[in-house]
């Protein structure tokens, strides 16, 4: 089976980031999420087991694997894993752990910093082997890797759920939306991700189908504080106002997506805040600019004490769905006087710039999908009660909608074409971005030919 994705991993390695989400092909984790949000033991014996006061999880780990070298697996590959997870770029995602513990040959603990209710799925985090770079537990091993290029699986026949009946993968990265449909239309993949719009174009094929997911994917435009236009609260309100979010949908995303002005994922409703949004109200937007003092200049365009409200806004090279979200973007500014001029820029280069399309989501944690509004989240993200943790996290909704740092223009699904050559595919909720671990791809080792 070939492949195709949009985003090439830099390292194979979890503890670089590879799989967040699990699924990782090479490695197992202690649990594995199911489709439904929950999860599974998988390395680990039993469900992993908090504490009275949450501030530790217990995992009891399983006795009977092996890892692909044929060495045991045992608590002191998870102790290694998780150390290294306290020293690396992983900390971020793991803030709350503090330490983690061998109690015996056969039990592991994790000890918090503090209550973290959705610890548990965390666990999803493949195990690698104490001292090498890429020995894991999975259904597959690594037969040849060109880092941005492509990867090479092949089936693990010792894996102890049996072979996959797939017995290679290969993945190719394919950043440029339109090679890689017209790679599948040549017959040289059985399966990428592609933008709603170019995905219909294979709505009559009798070789593919196509596939659509949910996805906790918040596309917005970031508004940096460096910058005196977009760091102005008159601009940052008026552009919220201006956008059309239900004509931006139709428009760029092919009428595949939501429309919300708000930064949590609708897959996480329980802590959406009822009726909290920007309104789309160009009249309101105008006026809110005027009386801020930004003055049309003979050209369109605000000014104010000099300076031009104009700024760029960065978004990836190649990706259509992006580009055309930028595009209704800048129409929609300049309806009220802004002029921002979209800039394709290749990924490696978007951190950083002045102001860039981003994607953000969780399909699990409010508290990750909220955490790039950093302190505004800490304490939401503490509370454990069920109830009161989704109305502290519709408070923190209701303070970004007073105080906007970006411009949240819309909720993109997620659409795969398939070649209609093998059974088992199961759909789940995406997270942001898609690749070769999760989405469509989660379960490819239980697929069989049809």
């Amino acid at each position: 089976m070939v492949i195709a994705t949009v985003v090439a991993p830099a390292s194979l390695n979890p503890l670089d980031g590879y799989a967040p989400y699990g699924a990782a092909k090479i490695y197992d984790g202690l649990v594995e999420l199911q489709p439904g949000g929950t999860t599974r033991p998988v390395l680990a014996a039993a469900p992993p087991v908090p504490s009275a006061d949450g501030r530790s999880w217990t995992v009891s780990l399983r006795d009977d694997v092996y890892f692909h070298d044929k060495a045991k697996f045992g608590a002191a590959d998870v102790i290694a894993t998780y150390q290294g997870v306290l020293a690396g770029g992983l900390k971020s995602r793991f803030w709350m752990l503090a330490a983690v513990h061998q109690l015996d040959a056969k039990t592991v603990r994790f000890d918090l910093s503090q209550p973290a209710p959705g610890f548990a799925a965390l666990l999803v985090l493949g195990i690698k082997r104490a001292g090498t770079v890429s020995t894991g537990t999975g259904p597959y091993l690594v037969e040849n890797w060109q880092p941005g290029r492509s990867l090479v699986l092949k089936a693990n026949p010792d894996y102890r759920q049996g072979a996959p009946a797939i017995t290679k993968v290969t993945v190719e990265f394919v950043p440029d939306d339109e090679i890689r449909a017209q790679r599948l239309r040549d017959g040289k993949l059985d399966g990428a991700d592609l933008p709603a719009r170019l995905a219909g174009s294979f709505q009559n094929s009798s070789a593919f189908t196509i596939v659509r997911h949910d996805a906790a994917d918040v596309r917005m435009v970031t508004l940096p504080a460096s910058s005196p236009v977009t760091a102005d609260a008159s601009v940052r309100l008026a552009l919220n106002l201006c956008v059309d979010r239900q004509a931006l949908v139709d428009a760029a995303l092919a009428g595949r997506g939501k429309p919300t002005s708000l930064p949590l994922p609708t897959v996480l409703a329980e802590f959406i805040e009822p009726g909290a949004r920007f309104e789309f109200d160009v009249p309101r937007a105008n006026a809110v600019l005027d009386m801020a003092g930004w003055v049309p200049g003979p050209d369109g365009v605000r000014r104010k004490s000099g300076v031009v409200a104009e700024f760029d806004v960065a978004y990836p090279v190649a990706d259509i769905a992006d580009r055309e979200l930028v595009g209704g973007f800048a129409r929609a500014a300049a309806a009220i006087g802004v002029k921002v001029t979209p800039r394709p820029t290749a990924r490696a280069a978007l951190a950083g710039a002045t102001a860039e399309l981003t994607a953000v989501g969780d399909p699990l944690d409010p508290g990750r999908a909220l955490s790039w509004l950093g302190d505004r989240t800490a304490a939401a993200a503490a509370v454990t009660d069920p109830a009161q943790r989704a109305v502290a996290f519709r408070a923190v909704q209701r303070a970004y909608l007073d105080e906007p740092s970006s411009v949240v223009l819309a909720q993109a699904d997620h659409s795969y074409v398939i070649r209609q050559n093998w059974t088992g595919y199961q759909p789940v909720v995406d997270a942001t971005g898609t690749d070769h671990t999760w989405g469509a791809w989660w379960n490819l080792q239980t697929w069989a030919p049809r």
